[in-house]
């Protein structure tokens, strides 16, 4: 048996048992990763794939034991390779990280400069994409390190630990009469047309779940993944919006082209979390950066929580 064969293993079962696209996916032929499939169900003795014909069909119940043990073996090969890197050249390499638009375009700038500083010669490579995106790219190693608010801490196979706090704002024009009001309500905002997030972005779970709570229907009026696009439509008129409140800081200048309103008091506090994979080998630089993504992060609660000692601290 053979690295070559667990990969096309592992990539049958990312591609949905479609050995033409986990062929594809390799740079290979598709009757090069069967071949090398069944040789090593028969070096084994067992059937990883049930099959009909020479489609697959399905994982067989062998198969799934043996798939858990080709993630271990491949993770570690990963960790290999990493400790590699980090001790042949430990101030250079890439930082891959995945995160979602809020936060690449707001919140990860700042932390990234200060890490070309520290690192001149780590390349960073960013990855955006949903919550659930982020967190396949972390368990697929497309990328190292993840930052999101939505999801993932619903995945067994990452570690978590929260990074920040924020809470959602309204942004509303100068001349709106939810301006003059000294405490905005949630029936005040369900009577207004919304500008807000994706169900899958930026907690827009918490915000389904307080007028939920309240028993109201807000008026959806446009669905976005980014905050730039949501206040573009308010200062259309399209109605007002429901942003991160990391989105606005610009807005808050003398001059602003929109109002911004705390909605603490309404949808309660999010928390943005970084995420590993779990098992992962991280190298000198990832554990710098996590560390300037918040001062609640170090070197030694992160190392803790890859093995198992930490689930979770308080903010």
């Amino acid at each position: 048996m053979n690295l070559h064969q667990f990969r096309f293993v592992q990539e049958a079962v990312r591609r949905n048992l479609n050995l033409t696209e986990a062929a594809k996916a390799l740079h290979t032929s598709q009757p090069g990763v069967s071949k090398a499939i069944i040789e090593l169900e028969e070096e084994l003795g067992i059937e990883i794939f049930a099959r009909h014909g020479k489609r697959l069909k399905r994982v067989t119940e062998p198969g799934q034991h043996v798939l858990r043990s080709i993630e271990l073996i491949m993770r570690e090969v990963g960790n290999l390779r990493r400790i590699g890197e980090q001790f042949s050249a430990q101030d250079s390499g890439t930082l891959s990280i995945a995160t979602t638009h809020t936060q690449a375009r707001y919140v990860l700038p700042l932390p990234v400069a200060k890490l070309r500083e520290s690192y001149p010669k780590v390349n960073v490579s960013l990855h955006q994409g949903s919550p659930e995106q982020v967190a396949r790219m972390l368990l697929d190693e497309v990328a190292e390190i993840g930052i999101a608010t939505e999801s993932l801490s619903a995945y067994a196979d990452l570690v978590t630990l929260p990074c920040y706090e924020w809470q959602h704002v309204l942004v509303l024009a100068p001349e709106h009469p939810l301006v003059q009001k000294e405490r905005i309500t949630l029936e005040d905002l369900a009577n207004e047309p919304l500008i807000t997030y994706h169900p899958s972005f930026t907690g827009r779970t918490r915000i389904d779940a307080a007028f939920a709570q309240r028993k109201l229907t807000p008026r959806i009026a446009l669905e976005a993944i980014d905050s730039d696009v949501i206040k573009t439509y308010v200062r259309l008129g399209l109605g007002v919006g429901i942003v991160a409140e990391m989105a606005v800081r610009d807005e808050e200048a003398p001059g602003a082209r929109l109002a911004v309103r705390p909605l603490g008091h309404l949808l309660g506090q999010n928390v943005a979390r970084v995420a590993f994979k779990r098992g992962a080998y991280l190298r000198n630089f990832v554990y710098h950066f996590a560390e300037l993504l918040s001062d609640r992060l170090d070197r030694h609660l992160i190392a803790k929580a890859m093995t198992g000692h930490v689930n979770d601290y308080e903010l």
